[in-house]
């Protein structure tokens, strides 16, 4: 168990490996191109928020040159303090930092605004692509991993996309505004402050890399948790790592992988610390380096006889503006590390952004209600399906299947399991897509007809019923947001399940549970069969409704189904043979193919496979 564990685990994160090495080819400059189109919608606000940014960045380098103002001019001058002059130069530096706070509000509403819009549209966008793919998309695929796009990725880009703009601005700004004036200044001390840059932002962009791939592998640990917080945790995975008693191996999986995100993360963390508490030495020494660069010009200046260029007032104002310079220029340093780790995230989620549905209308499709035939009729002519990723010399899952169900028609299929018979409902409702042959809606092959509108006119009812941690009403109410009281109840009743709501506490406010398990089975499937009759598709498709439940429970809601099922085109993949005893025409499937066909009475003479199952259910 322990080893199937491991694999289980270890094949996922293979897979999604797999995925990040292609993640992280794409083009870069066509990467940063798509991330920036994201902010297209918010122009007015980046431009407002670029002014802000700009406006205040251009302010705070003002207050260091009055600086020199207040030293040589007002405090000591020749003739001794000018106290008028100090007063409003000192006025003249508060209004300035008053100013500059009132519109950093400002700036960080506006930035926090446009990031967060730009974020929640990122995460929809992602939401609604992951809504449109196919069924074989999740068939093949954890969902904790894709939750994890959806919260890990997203969220691990939402700080840059908050910060981006005012961080790569203001801080440039900033930086330009304070070189600016440092040369003003003195340019010979400013050549001596910025001699070691060039080479630090060749080390930032080696260390940027390593937080590339540190970040990448940290995403896919996180899914891989996600994964298996998802599979362990929800009712079922619980309840099976009871049952089985493997609570320890799953905490044992949890805990491996927990410690690898740990031991991940410290790296992430500690990647670039180096290099910045280098950074932090070289700027923070610089002003000692002034001081003394300052009093060897002005100890060469007297030796030549000559006014020294630099005064006291200069020293400061030019210490103060070199210290003003640290910051912005650390926050470049951390943010252009950010984007580097970032851009790992961003190529994951245009990874699925970029996903290709396997199953899309045609440009020209129309409305299922404009076909040719009688609505509720479905067809499949010579349908060959294999699924996507499945080997080209595989067997497929329906080879050559043809049939006819009529309007108001039961037709049952029936067959030993892995016959294919789920994979003709799926096909009739359009969830995959048929590989070869047609399968045909109301006259019409539906790869004509809008998907939305196929589904509009089909029920499924399937073997395992998904009901949301909601009150049955709710539930209900996914078919028919609009549906009244009277028209639950309606429902209920004819899915022979309103008098059991009733003896409930709360009656259709009750809470039904994670999946539904405060409900016994017989319960979800009839509260599943009304939310069908609430829809009031033509088409109706059973997948094997009733074969998890108990010979009292199957009874009950094979009632339900019957009347479900009066004046409807009823697809049935069954089970037990005697539930379908009484339809039009029964399918045997086996191999994906109809190997007979006919009605109960007509297939028991015949002493075929049908004969033989339904000697081994007497049995």
């Amino acid at each position: 168990m322990g080893g199937a564990g491991h694999s289980r685990g270890t094949a996922g994160r293979d897979e999604s490996a797999q995925r990040a090495a292609n993640a992280d080819a794409p083009d870069i400059p066509d990467l940063w191109r798509r991330v920036g189109a994201l902010f297209a919608p918010y122009r007015r606000q980046l431009i407002l928020t670029a002014a802000l940014v700009v406006t205040t960045a251009s302010a705070g380098v003002i207050p260091p040159l009055i600086v020199e103002r207040i030293f040589d001019d007002a405090l000591f001058p020749a003739g001794g303090p000018q106290i008028t002059l100090l007063i409003e130069l000192v006025a003249l530096v508060i209004a300035i930092f008053l100013g500059v706070a009132v519109l950093g509000v400002w700036q960080t509403y506006v930035t926090a605004s446009v990031g967060n819009k730009v974020t929640g549209d990122l995460r929809m966008r992602l939401f609604d692509k992951l809504q449109s793919m196919d069924l074989a998309f999740f068939t093949r695929t954890k969902t904790g991993v894709i939750q994890s796009r959806l919260q890990n990725d997203v969220g691990g880009v939402s700080g840059v996309l908050t910060t981006f703009i005012s961080s790569i601005v203001g801080n440039s700004v900033t930086v330009l505004a304070s070189l600016v004036a440092m040369i003003l200044l003195d340019w010979r001390l400013t050549l001596i402050a910025v001699v070691l840059m060039p080479a630090l932002v060749l080390v930032q962009r080696r260390v940027g890399q390593v937080r590339a791939r540190l970040a990448s592998s940290t995403q896919e640990s996180l899914s891989e948790m996600t994964a298996i917080t998802q599979e362990t945790l929800s009712v079922s995975g619980i309840l099976l790592s009871k049952v089985y008693n493997r609570q320890r191996l799953e905490s044992g999986r949890y805990g491996a992988e927990n410690a690898n995100q740990i031991g991940l993360q410290v790296r992430l963390s500690m990647s670039g610390q180096w290099f910045f508490g280098v950074v932090t030495v070289i700027m923070s020494s610089v002003p000692a380096v002034i001081y003394l660069a300052s009093g060897l010009l002005i100890a060469r200046a007297n030796d030549q006889g000559v006014e020294p260029a630099i005064t006291a007032g200069t020293v400061v104002a030019f210490t103060a503006i070199q210290a003003r310079l640290l910051f912005p220029l650390m926050a470049l340093m951390r943010v252009a590390l950010e984007v580097q780790t970032s851009r790992a995230l961003f190529a994951r989620i245009f990874e699925y952004l970029d996903l290709t549905p396997a199953i899309v209308d045609a440009p020209d499709a129309r409305d299922a209600a404009e076909a040719p035939g009688p609505v509720g009729r479905v067809e499949f002519r010579d349908v060959t399906f294999r699924y996507p990723d499945a080997a080209a010399d595989a067997v497929p899952t329906l080879d050559g299947v043809s049939f006819v169900a009529e309007p108001g028609q039961t037709v049952a299929f029936v067959g030993p399991s892995g016959a294919g018979k789920t994979t003709v409902v799926y096909l009739a409702a359009r969830l995959h897509e048929a590989s070869s042959g047609a399968v045909l809606f109301a006259g019409a092959d539906v790869r004509e007809l809008t998907h939305e509108s196929i589904v509009e006119k089909i029920g499924v009812v399937s073997q395992e019923t998904y009901l949301f941690h909601a009150t049955i009403a709710e539930n209900l109410r996914y078919a028919k947001p609009d549906a009244s009281d009277d028209d639950l109840i309606a429902a209920c009743r004819d899915a022979n399940i309103h008098d059991q709501i009733q003896r409930f506490e709360h009656g259709y406010d009750t809470v039904v549970g994670e999946r539904g398990y405060r409900l016994s089975g017989g319960e979800k499937q009839r509260i599943a069969i009304a939310r069908v009759l609430l829809k009031d598709p033509p088409v109706l498709l059973l997948d094997e409704a009733t074969s998890a439940l108990d010979t009292v429970s199957e009874r009950i809601v094979q009632v339900a189904l019957d009347r479900a099922a009066e004046g409807r085109t009823t697809l049935v993949v069954a089970h037990r043979l005697s539930t379908i005893a009484d339809a039009d025409v029964i399918h045997v499937v086996d191999g994906g193919r109809i190997v007979e066909s006919g009605t109960a009475a007509e297939l028991t003479a015949a002493g075929g496979l049908f004969a033989r199952l339904k000697a081994e259910q007497r049995d």
